[in-house]
C-alpha cells in the first residue's frame, strides 16, 4: 500500500503511541448525565488499539466532540466515552482533561505499557482546526509515533489529523487501512464493469461528485430528489416535487459529460408518487410526464428498480452514496431495499464488489437489514464523498509512505 501501517511499526514496546481516533459519537441525556448512545465508531477502534497493546505500546487516544470552537465546554468532555471505553476492552480506561500540556504528560507518565488512556476534547483548544504548527508541536512531544485511524475526520487539515503526522513517525491504524484498502478496490482500481448509485435530494450538493464519476466509471445510476432535476431538465413535468430547477442546464451538461466518457446514465423509467408524505400514504406508479400537479415524487418505480438490479448484476464493481427515495418512510422505502438487498446478496456471494457510504446510506442498508453482506461499509460522511470526489485528503497524505 502507498501508506505506511501498524505492521510496519516495529519496536513500540513501552514507547507511546498517540493515535487519532473518532469518538464523535451520537450521545444521551440520562438524566444524570450524557451516556453513548451508538458505540458504532468506539468499536471500530477497538482491533487498532489491541494491536498496539499487544506490541507493549502505552496507548494514547486522541479525539474531536462536537464544534467546542476552541473553548472548554463541560457538556462536550469526552469523559463519558470511558465507561463505554473500557467495557469493550473488558479493562480500564485512564482519562486526562486536557490533550496536551502537564495533566496529559503526566497522565501519560503514570500510563503502564499495554494500557490505554484517553485525552480530553482536542477542539477544546482553537490551534486543533487551525492546524498551528505551534499545538501540533505540543500533540508531537507526547508520543514516539502517531497512527490514524480517524478516516471519517481525514479529509480535514487539522492539527490532529495532519499536522502532528509531518512531525514524528506516523502510520495507518487498522480501521483506517481497512477503509484505504476498500476505496481503492472501488474507484481507485476497480474490476469492471464498475457502477455507482448516487441518490440524496440536492444535485447541488454533489456536482463535483457526478462530474467526477462520469469520467471514472461504467455506469451511473441517479436517484432520489436528485433525479428529479434530470428528469425536469429533459422536458419531465415533475409535479409538486422537490426540483432544482435552476440547476437544469447543469444536469444536461453532466448527461452530456456522461456520454463523452462512455458512462452510461440510469435515470428513472417510472417513478412513485403521492400528494403527501407520511407514513402508509396512497402511492400511485407514474409513467414519465404523467405526474399531476399536485403530486410529488417519492421513490422509484419497479421498471426504474428492475432495470437497475440488472445493471447491478452485469457488474463487477458498485459504489453506493445516497437512497433512490424516501426510504425512512414506507411505502417509499421499497425501491431502495429492493436494490439493497439485490446488491447484498451479490457481495455477499462474492460475484460483487459492494462498497457504500454515508449517513443515510448507511442507515437504508441498516434499515434493510445487509449491512454486514456488503464488501465494505463506511461510517465516514464528508470524508467518504471528498474521496469519491476525486479530491485528495490531508489525513491520508500525511500518511503516505
Amino acid at each position: 500500500m502507498p501508506f505506511r501501517t501498524l505492521d510496519e511499526a516495529k519496536d513500540v514496546q513501552g514507547k507511546t503511541a498517540l493515535v487519532r481516533v473518532d469518538f464523535n459519537v451520537p450521545m444521551a441525556d440520562s438524566g444524570i448525565g450524557k451516556v453513548v448512545s451508538d458505540d458504532t465508531r468506539l468499536r471500530a477502534a477497538i482491533p487498532t488499539i489491541r494491536k498496539l497493546m499487544g506490541k507493549g505500546a502505552k496507548v494514547v487516544l486522541l479525539s474531536h466532540f462536537d464544534r467546542p470552537k476552541g473553548k472548554r465546554v463541560a457538556s462536550m468532555s469526552l469523559k463519558p466515552v470511558v465507561g463505554p471505553l473500557a467495557a469493550l476492552l473488558g479493562q480500564d480506561v485512564a482519562f486526562a482533561d486536557d490533550c496536551v500540556g502537564p495533566s496529559a504528560k503526566s497522565a501519560i507518565a503514570a500510563l503502564p505499557a499495554g494500557r490505554v488512556l484517553l485525552l480530553e476534547n482536542v477542539r477544546y483548544h482553537a490551534g486543533e482546526e487551525k492546524n498551528d504548527p505551534a499545538f501540533a508541536k505540543q500533540l508531537a512531544e507526547l508520543a514516539d509515533i502517531y497512527v490514524d485511524d480517524a478516516f471519517s475526520a481525514a479529509h480535514r487539515a487539522h492539527a490532529s489529523t495532519e499536522g502532528v503526522a509531518r512531525l514524528i513517525p506516523a502510520f495507518a491504524g487498522e480501521s483506517m487501512r481497512a477503509e484505504l484498502q476498500a476505496l481503492d478496490k472501488a474507484l481507485g482500481n476497480p474490476e469492471r464493469p464498475v457502477m455507482a448509485i448516487v441518490g440524496g435530494s440536492k444535485v447541488s450538493s454533489k456536482l463535483e461528485l457526478l462530474r467526477h464519476l462520469v469520467t471514472k466509471l461504467d455506469k451511473l445510476a441517479i436517484g432520489g430528489g436528485m433525479a428529479n432535476t434530470f428528469l425536469y431538465a429533459q422536458g419531465h413535468d415533475v409535479g409538486a416535487s422537490y426540483c432544482e430547477k435552476e440547476l437544469a442546464e447543469t444536469a444536461r451538461e453532466i448527461i452530456r459529460l456522461a456520454g463523452q466518457n462512455n458512462c452510461k446514465l440510469f435515470l428513472p423509467l417510472d417513478i412513485v408518487v403521492a400528494e403527501k408524505l407520511a407514513p402508509g400514504a396512497a402511492a400511485r406508479v407514474r409513467g414519465l410526464g404523467e405526474v399531476d400537479e399536485d403530486e410529488r415524487i417519492l421513490d422509484a418505480g419497479p421498471e426504474t428498480v428492475e432495470r437497475l438490479c440488472r445493471a447491478i448484476g452485469n457488474s463487477k464493481t458498485l459504489v453506493w452514496n445516497g437512497p433512490l427515495g424516501v426510504f425512512e418512510i414506507p411505502p417509499f422505502d421499497k425501491g431502495t431495499m429492493e436494490a439493497a438487498r439485490h446488491a447484498a446478496a451479490l457481495a455477499k456471494s462474492g460475484k460483487l464488489v459492494a462498497v457504500a457510504g454515508g449517513g443515510d446510506t448507511v442507515a437504508a442498508l441498516n434499515a434493510a437489514g445487509v449491512t454486514g453482506d456488503f464488501t465494505f461499509v463506511s461510517t465516514a460522511g464528508g470524508a467518504f464523498l471528498e474521496w469519491m470526489e476525486g479530491k485528495t485528503l490531508p489525513g491520508v497524505a500525511a500518511l503516505e509512505a
